[in-house]
């Protein structure tokens, strides 16, 4: 989950390897935090999405969206089909604004409009809404693709 995550956000393999330990370090340090009225791996994403936010702020770099998605550790079926339809998505996200790459990763995650709401802190009607126009948007990008 926190792989995934950071592949969409930290561009080089340096970039993701830093993140990655990043995020487990701030777990670490704030586990106290949890307590237990979400799930922990709501928990565990929203310590990972601040970090990898607080990261990318920190270091700003232009985007280079010619990463392959073998430099991405993210596992991919072996077809080549589904692998260059995976590769678009990925190419297609990575364009989106960082609320709505969020939003997108957590439904794709598996994640339900509440626990969305309240990974992000707003109301689980916007998550719907938002999700509504990030498909249509992510439509038209693949189309361009």
């Amino acid at each position: 989950m926190i792989l995934k995550l950071i592949s969409l956000y930290a561009y080089s393999i340096d970039d993701r390897n830093d993140l990655y330990q990043e995020v487990l370090l701030n777990a670490w340090k704030s586990i106290h935090s949890f307590q237990g009225k979400s799930k922990f791996s709501t928990w565990l994403y929203q310590v990972a999405l601040n970090t990898i936010l607080t990261f990318n702020r920190k270091n700003k770099k232009p985007i280079n969206y010619s990463d392959t998605m073998e430099d991405l550790i993210v596992p991919v079926a072996p077809q080549s089909e589904k692998r260059e339809d995976i590769q678009r998505l990925h190419q297609a996200i990575r364009q989106l604004n960082e609320t709505d790459r969020v939003i997108i990763t957590l439904n794709l995650e598996g994640y339900e409009n509440p626990e969305i709401a309240d990974i992000l802190g707003i109301t689980p009607n916007y998550i719907g809404v938002k999700l509504f126009r990030i498909k249509n948007q992510l439509q038209t990008l693949l189309k361009q693709i």
